[in-house]
């Protein structure tokens, strides 16, 4: 078998290197106004013309000779003979003499002797409606806008290197500027790789390992954040020879390939072949987690970027390594960043001395300062970065890191903040309707155990548990509540499954949840119930359960089995079932129960829970 294996890794600093070598950038167009905001241009603008270009009336009133004003109050009004009038957008069909005045709306042209105009609330009109009292003296210009006063024919508009922000599309129009000359937005190609990969809004056959493809989109939608534009082409197999067809057809098409799979050391991941053989491989493998089977190099004329095949581990790439570098070719500024330095929540090893790119969440304790806590469900999760605010990085020397230890996150993105609630714990429909009417909160559905152990290590605001269990940690009660569970079966439960008994005796096919589920701890409370009636051990019972030790994490994943057709009966909760309309025998209640670190109950975020429970 033909492996490729990773000896040498490369730093980080030397995969920027790497990266910086390949030339990106996509030359100069020339785009409509309307497409030109936030592009950046590569040429000076001057005006051509003034702006306005005319002298024009600032407010609705009369045009008039300043001089004639002279002297003019409130007691002693000037009277001056009302002559034509002037609309917006009309050429003036009047001139003025001494003692005339004109009307005039506001952005309409200044008639020929006129050098001021008085707003129409200085004014009033004689009886007879033919003169106008003029009740304030005003100078020579005042209320006018003189030709040029905006912008001069000759100035300098906008200066190369400028993104184009909505003012600039403003000042732009007013120079009657129809397209303007900008960096061309890089074209990145994006390839994800393997036979397993469905686009999204198709069918997607489980039972064949079939997944959706998270990275082409995530991706994409980096890639157009960072300034380039991305191109998604087919998905390319893991046989070579369409994986090449693929990555050439980008190639040609675009001035970076990035292709996410088929970077590791499998013997099926071959895109470092297609790259060795057909062009050039400057790097394979970086000393960074996660991201270590990175590729760098360049196909044909297009500079090439391979991604682990992993979400997470795809997108921290991209993010640290490839992002800065588009951004770079389509001429925009440094992303702006920011950073925020708190404490670390509970300890953190590391012992596999590779540069690691920690994801992060961020919390407020009780006193309004920030703990920082590691997310991370492994690489192969899609949910790690959709739960973290930010990035901490690790070097390679650094074996643990202490809880309250000082740490710095780079943030994804300025505005991002903490939650005003983080709670963790069971997966339960009322907690999941609670969150909807809450301002901005996070919620970590790991289970019973999992959220009472985050509770004990203090990071989350809130647990909430089900189930027998008693917790170890001193903590304050919001609410609690029951609910009942039991058996989901399929509709019109046609098995005549009547409770936990058939389960034993009967050839059915069972589906658990995990022993973090509080819905566990009471199955495996009655199962042991039964044992007890039976003179028996739980163990040999739950030994003739087909299925009893397959736990799935999500609440409604063994009810979902069950429409399938993969199971007969699934642990679940009367809720579920009517809602997925599945049959359902009864086997207890339980309680919920929401807990909250006492430290945090002053909180804005608990109080607002608090109320909310209160309206359940």
């Amino acid at each position: 078998m033909n492996r490729k294996e990773f000896r040498d890794l490369a730093t980080p600093a030397e995969a920027r290197e790497a990266i910086d070598s390949l030339a990106l950038e996509a030359g100069i167009e020339r785009v409509p106004l309307a497409e030109a905001r936030g592009r950046v241009l590569v040429a000076r603008l001057d005006a051509e013309l003034d702006v306005p270009g005319f002298d024009r009336a600032s407010l609705d009133g009369y045009a008039l000779r300043a001089r004639d004003t002279f002297g003019a109050d409130e007691a002693d009004p000037a009277r001056l003979a009302v002559v034509g009038e002037v609309h917006a957008g009309e050429e003036p069909d009047v001139a003025l003499e001494e003692g005339q005045a004109a009307e005039i709306s506001t952005g309409a042209v200044m008639p020929d002797g006129a050098d001021a105009m008085v707003p129409v609330e200085r004014t009033d009109m004689d009886q007879e409606g033919d003169d106008v009292l003029v009740r304030t003296a005003v100078a020579p210009g005042d209320n006018v806008m003189f030709a040029g006063a905006d912008v001069a024919a000759g100035e300098r508009a906008l200066g190369p290197g400028t993104q184009i922000t909505p003012r600039d599309i403003g000042l732009l129009s007013a120079l009657g500027v129809g397209e303007v000359p900008v960096r061309a937005k890089p074209r990145v190609g994006i390839v994800s790789t393997g036979d397993e990969l469905v686009r999204p809004g198709e069918d997607l056959a489980s039972e064949r390992g079939e997944i959706y493809d998270v990275n082409s989109y995530t991706i994409a939608a980096g890639v157009e954040d960072a300034g380039g534009e991305a191109v998604l082409y087919p998905h390319a197999g893991d046989e070579q020879d369409e994986m090449e067809r693929i990555l050439r057809e980008a190639a040609d098409e675009c001035d970076l390939v990035l292709s996410s799979g088929s970077t590791s050391a499998s013997a099926v991941d071959v895109i470092y072949r297609v790259i060795e053989e057909q062009g050039e491989l400057l790097l394979h493998g970086v000393s960074v987690k996660p991201g270590k089977p990175m590729l760098i190099g360049r196909l044909d004329n297009s500079a090439y970027v391979g991604l682990p095949g992993y979400p997470v581990s795809a997108m921290m790439v991209f993010r640290t390594f490839v992002a800065p570098a588009i951004s770079e070719a389509a001429g925009l500024p440094e992303p702006a960043s920011a950073t925020v330095t708190g404490r670390l929540a509970r300890q953190e090893r590391y012992e596999e001395g590779r540069h690691r790119l920690m994801p992060v969440g961020l919390v407020t304790d009780g006193d309004g300062e920030t703990l920082v806590y590691p997310v991370d469900k492994g690489s192969g999760a899609t949910t790690s970065l959709a739960d973290a605010d930010g990035v901490v990085e690790v070097g390679p020397e650094t074996d643990y890191l202490e809880a309250g230890e000082p740490v710095t996150a780079t943030l994804f993105s300025p505005d991002v903040r903490p939650p005003t609630l983080f709670a963790v714990g069971e997966d339960d429909p009322t907690v999941s309707r609670l969150l909807d009417g809450l301002e901005n909160p996070r919620y970590l559905s790991v289970g019973t155990r999992p959220g009472l152990r985050r509770l004990r290590e203090g990071v989350p605001d809130v647990a909430v548990v089900a189930g027998p269990l008693e917790a170890d940690v001193e903590t304050t009660e919001l609410d609690r509540w029951e609910r009942e569970w039991g058996l989901v079966v399929r509709p019109g439960n046609p098995d005549e499954i009547e409770g936990l008994a058939d389960l034993v005796d009967r050839d059915l096919q069972f589906v658990n949840r995990t022993t973090d589920s509080g819905l566990r701890s009471s199955l495996d409370a009655a199962v042991a119930a039964l044992a007890d009636d039976r003179g028996t051990t739980r163990r040999e019972l739950t030994d003739a359960i087909d299925g009893y030790d397959l736990g799935l994490r999500a609440h409604e994943s063994p009810a979902r089995k069950v429409i399938a057709g993969d199971a007969d009966a699934g642990l679940g909760l009367r809720e579920t079932a009517d809602r997925l309309d599945l049959g359902f025998v009864p086997v207890g209640e339980q309680p919920v129960c929401v807990l909250a670190n006492p430290d945090r109950t002053a909180k804005d975020g608990v109080r607002e829970l608090e109320a909310a429970l209160t309206d359940v």
